[in-house]
């Protein structure tokens, strides 16, 4: 196996207006994705950001030290091919969204779930015009078919850069409702991140911390704060 790691080779970094976007250039030559593609951003802040990340490396490249470089990869060389099947899967939390699927017991979960789900559902209603329904138990019980479509039209309306954001933001905590909240400013996104995490905080309070399960959680929330950043970052129009 080679031990061979790309090594920096550029004196300075800059970010130049290009093709109603911007570009990085590394001693005047322009970034590509991995697929070979021209790194071109919607935003001067994006891209001011990807060349810090340029310019924090030392001797050798450090791809995990470049998430904004990375995320924005991803954006064009991934999301940008495929973006309606990006949309559909994101979309399709909707109708299994964490939020609304609830315990018959114990009765301090039960309370605790509706005191700190239900206003993020009333949110939903009241800024997306999408009311999801609670359910008891983890048997499927599909949403409103008009509901779902306003929350699909919301999700296809995101650009590549957003969507590829947006992606993390869902997956991670599991629904649809948190990631939009997360997206519109609706709370802080730590506050959001910890909503995801009710049933998960309940069990380590009943049981004990594992600190596995913590370590995990730990990377999991870094992620969900990287992807609101990145999210913020494409929607940063000068």
């Amino acid at each position: 196996m080679s031990d061979w790691k790309a090594k920096r080779f550029w004196t300075s970094s800059a970010v130049l207006p290009r093709d109603g976007g911007f570009g990085i250039e590394l001693d005047g030559r322009a970034v590509k994705t991995p697929a070979k593609r021209a790194l071109l951003v919607p935003t001067r802040k994006m891209a001011e950001a990807i060349a810090a990340e340029w310019d924090a490396q030392e001797d050798i490249i450090n791809p995990n030290t470049m998430p904004v470089t990375k995320t924005a990869n991803s954006a064009i060389d991934k999301v940008a091919t495929q973006h309606d099947e990006v949309a559909d899967l994101l979309a399709a939390y909707g109708d299994s969204d964490l939020l609304c699927y609830r315990a018959d017991s114990p009765e301090g979960l039960v309370a605790r779930q509706a005191a700190q789900w239900d206003p993020m559902l009333d949110w939903a209603a009241d800024t997306l015009g999408a009311r999801l329904h609670p359910r008891v138990g983890i048997m499927h019980v599909p949403q409103d078919p008009d509901t779902l479509a306003r929350l699909r039209a919301r999700t296809h309306a995101l650009d590549d850069f957003e969507l590829a954001a947006f992606h993390d933001l869902v997956s991670l905590s599991g629904s649809l409702v948190l990631g939009f909240a997360a997206a519109l400013d609706a709370r802080d996104a730590d506050a959001l991140w910890t909503l995801s995490r009710l049933d998960e905080i309940w069990q380590e309070e009943q049981w004990g911390e594992d600190e596995e399960a913590t370590e995990m959680a730990a990377v999991k929330r870094d992620a969900f704060l990287h992807a609101k950043r990145m999210f913020d970052l494409a929607r940063a129009r000068q």
